[in-house]
């Protein structure tokens, strides 16, 4: 996996829980079934493929405000993000309460505390390919996630102060 990495500026994941960066090594969490490179809505599994960044939001009430170069937004209290595959905004940001499906932003645990939003499947979003695919906070034993990648948020916040605009996350079988 390293070979992989030299001199470009994709992060690298691999099936197995490791993601690659400016040649240091992290732990992480990824999809309860695996990885994929047929997603589907709510099949919990982590997509296959390399994705932008395209932007990061984070709770202000919880953290002070990263350093990035990214476009960083705090969530607030009434942000969701719709999963519903037959509504307009399938895998966008809304503003809660919302009359489709949708996910909460705003978690009582920290999970979303800092959401790394990848572009996958959003231009424009195919119905039932999958939404909300995130990089975000894991769980103190990294378990599996519904189909994101799950860092420590100390990890997280490393990361993302050496990304930029044309970081592409890449996640392989």
């Amino acid at each position: 996996m390293r070979n992989k990495a030299k001199d470009t500026n994709n992060m690298l994941v691999s099936a197995d829980g490791r993601l690659l960066w400016k040649d240091r090594e992290y732990r992480c969490a990824l999809g309860k079934n695996g990885v994929t490179a047929h997603k589907k809505e709510g099949d919990g599994a982590t997509p296959v493929g390399c994705f932008p960044v395209r932007k990061i939001l984070y709770r202000s009430d919880r953290m002070e405000k990263p350093t990035t170069d990214i476009l960083l937004e705090p969530i607030a209290p009434t942000d969701g993000w719709c999963d519903d595959s037959n509504d307009d905004n399938y895998n966008r940001l809304v503003m809660l309460p919302y009359h489709a499906s949708h996910e909460r932003l705003w978690r009582e645990d920290n999970l979303y505390d800092l959401i790394v939003v990848l572009g996958y499947n959003d231009e424009p979003p195919i119905p039932g390919k999958g939404s909300a695919i995130f990089m975000h906070v894991a769980r103190p034993n990294y378990t599996p996630t519904a189909g994101c990648i799950a860092l420590a948020l100390s990890d997280l916040l490393e990361i993302i102060k050496t990304i930029n605009q044309s970081t592409r996350v890449c996640m392989y079988e």
